[in-house]
């Protein structure tokens, strides 16, 4: 089974997306995809919270590695409720106690790799923790398959209040943002595969083009063909 995060390694101040490579590109732009990231550079060691908006990073380049939690899974991993770190980059000292940061600092310091390193930390913490709960996973497939938050709810056995407080506590914010971070991302996998813009609204589940456009500017801060590089 794979675990919750993946190993990434990038060349500037972002988050990077999973499993991504390294790079060297400064003007990066992190979109909101429902994730959280636990993060090192230069002696620092960074959680990147969920994101509702686009995040461009400022400064100058730097190396970073991390690990990226899939949706849901870093408030287990991080003993915090991801609406705590909504739209922040906190350093792990303000979580932790310090003890706990000096060792994972010592470790990822010393170590060759230091994705692996922390990616080891992580395995260890999550035989500590147990494995994340299931219903979120199942809350994100069906939310990601474009099902509707009621109906969602109601195939969960959940009562509309307690999905907002699971939501909340796991994500960051609540179902109905989370549904709208996936559906965009959805339509953004579509487009840089080549689908045309309004069968990609379509398929990721918009009313039509417009609307993606809005979705889009409204999300990630700037027109969709500016954000897939058209100009």
């Amino acid at each position: 089974m794979a675990e919750p995060w993946q190993p990434t390694t990038t060349r500037r101040g972002a988050v990077p997306g999973p499993a991504s490579p390294a790079w060297s590109k400064r003007e990066a732009l992190v979109l909101p995809d429902g994730c959280m990231d636990l993060l090192w550079s230069e002696g620092r060691l960074l959680v990147a919270g969920p994101d509702t908006r686009a995040f461009e990073p400022a400064g100058p380049p730097a190396h970073w590695a991390g690990l990226r939690f899939f949706p849901g899974t870093a408030p287990g991993y991080l003993a915090v409720p991801a609406h705590e770190l909504r739209d922040r980059r906190v350093d792990l000292a303000d979580l932790w106690p310090a003890p706990a940061v000096r060792r994972l600092r010592d470790r990822v310091e010393a170590a060759p790799s230091a994705a692996t390193a922390l990616e080891a930390a992580a395995l260890e913490r999550a035989a500590e923790t147990g494995p994340p709960d299931p219903l979120l996973g199942a809350l994100v497939a069906a939310l990601d398959a474009g099902r509707p938050v009621a109906r969602t709810a109601d195939a969960l056995g959940l009562g509309a209040r307690t999905l907002h407080r699971l939501a909340l506590a796991a994500f960051g914010y609540g179902p109905k943002t989370l549904a709208r971070v996936l559906r965009l991302q959805r339509a953004l996998r579509l487009a840089r595969a080549g689908v045309p813009y309004a069968a990609c609204a379509a398929r990721a589940g918009y009313a039509d083009q417009a609307h993606l456009a809005r979705d889009v500017k409204e999300l990630a801060g700037r027109p969709l063909g500016r954000l897939l590089g058209g100009g």
